[in-house]
């Protein structure tokens, strides 16, 4: 996971967070040999330049061993058929993410650590990372430096919304370009189109459905046991999926992420909704909001409108913000007869 606070860290084309910038033509005469037109018919073309970060990142070729540093990307990995292809985990995996046959890929997977820190960061080093022998890590937890993996041959994506600066702005956009990074790299463009139809399909039912919806909400990671609670902002995609269940952010006004947000804030800006993230388990979630002093104020815990879901169904950009928008759609807005 990454490591930005709590959590880890369209025209598509134009807003891409990981934008392809070269595609490199033959070499010689410019005639391409028969094998390298044989790769470019299945979709294939290498080297492949990408940027990710503010960072070129080249693949000479296919990459065939996978290492998955966080959560998130299994959904688009599976959608496109390069399960297969990973040779190592580390993070919490919840089976609610999956159906039960990607939940038992998911469990045979090689685990090399499942230890979190309080607020939901992966606790790994990157010799363990390396000792794999990937040549492509998803995902970037503490410790772990691009610049220290390149020597061993591994490359690395980041999610662009965890990048210190994005090149993308949240939205339901920022997923269906990583999906299309993703089909682009492994030369499965037709799947990654496929799923981003039905995930644009999916986004546009429950807008549709919310059309009517005219309340307020806010999302949080609470801190259970004690210690920070956090909102999310305008440059998290709890924006474009509260946007896209008919809610009003009141936190849309902060150009973050996320931030460290005081009780007595989120008591004056008084939300009709709270959903809250989580990682874990869900024990006390609710409770460390709930108990703050002064929040029995707020409409949202007079009119128990709370929501609880699990990190991944709102961040980062995946298919499982989707769900996640189903989930809230679900818990909030009543189909009309």
């Amino acid at each position: 996971m990454h490591r930005t606070l709590p959590g880890p860290r369209s025209g598509r084309a134009l807003a891409v967070g990981i934008a392809v910038l070269a595609l490199t033509a033959c070499g010689g005469d410019g005639a391409a040999s028969p094998e390298e037109e044989n790769r470019e018919g299945a979709g294939h073309h290498y080297p492949l330049t990408i940027e990710n970060c503010g960072q070129e990142v080249t693949f000479d070729e296919e990459p065939e061993r996978i290492i998955l540093l966080e959560t998130a990307p299994v959904t688009i990995l599976d959608s496109l058929g390069l399960m297969d292809r990973v040779v190592a985990r580390a993070g919490d995996f919840p089976a609610e993410y999956y159906d039960d046959e990607l939940h038992r890929q998911v469990q045979e997977i090689e685990s090399l650590s499942e230890d979190l820190d309080a607020s939901g960061h992966l606790m790994i080093s990157q010799e363990e990372v390396v000792a794999h022998e990937p040549d492509l890590a998803l995902g970037q937890p503490d410790g772990v430096e691009r610049e220290g993996l390149e020597p061993a041959g591994v490359s690395m994506l980041i999610q662009e919304l965890y990048c210190p600066e994005p090149a993308a702005e949240a939205s339901y956009d920022a997923v269906y370009a990583e999906i299309e990074t993703y089909g682009e790299i492994f030369g499965e463009q037709g799947a990654a189109e496929d799923l981003i139809a039905e995930l644009e399909a999916r986004t546009d039912a429950v807008a549709e459905n919310a059309e009517d919806e005219d309340r307020t909400a806010a999302v949080l990671y609470p801190a259970v046991g004690g210690g920070s609670s956090y909102a999310y902002g305008s440059r998290s995609m709890a924006q474009p999926q509260l946007e896209a269940a008919g809610f009003e952010n009141v936190f849309a006004d902060a150009d973050e992420r996320v931030f460290e947000v005081q009780v007595e804030e989120l008591v004056d800006r008084d939300p009709d909704v709270l959903i809250l993230l989580y990682q874990g388990d869900a024990d006390g979630v609710e409770e460390a909001i709930t108990e703050l002093p002064g929040a029995e104020t707020m409409t949202a815990v007079q009119e128990g409108e709370i929501h609880a879901q699990l990190f991944n169904f709102t961040e980062p950009a995946t298919p499982l913000a989707v769900d996640g928008l189903e989930q809230i759609s679900e818990r909030f807005q009543q189909e009309e007869d």
